[in-house]
């Protein structure tokens, strides 16, 4: 379990996987100086807090290996971020989801290309 620590002392407990990835959310956010609601919840209340580029946020992690990374969450956080209501944590994408919006690649012809369906 990660920690993101707000100013305030406000301490989000998250895994260390969803942490790495909303960590590229909210620095890309605040490198733009972009200012945005963050919401998430755990077993005992829900939180919001107001980041912005001139408040002190950390990312603790647990472990010590850095999460592979998945282009699809990362895209969902993102819309989320630039929404009005804000970054929240929303589930990451299954395998399967992922396999059904790729596109399907046909066996290669005789030329050695395949052709997506």
């Amino acid at each position: 379990m990660g920690t993101l620590v707000y100013d305030s002392g406000v301490a989000a407990e998250l895994d260390d996987r969803t942490l790495a990835h909303l960590q590229v959310i909210i620095v890309n956010k605040l490198r733009r100086q972009e200012s945005f609601p963050f919401t998430w919840n755990d077993e005992r209340r829900s939180m919001t807090v107001w980041l912005s580029p001139n408040t002190p946020i950390a990312f603790v992690y647990h472990g010590n290996r850095p999460p592979r990374l998945n282009r699809a969450w990362l895209e969902d956080l993102a819309l989320m971020a630039n929404s009005v209501g804000g970054l929240v944590v929303v589930p990451e994408p299954s395998d399967d989801a992922l396999r059904a919006e790729a596109p399907e690649v046909l066996p290669a012809d005789r030329t050695g290309t395949g052709s997506p369906r």
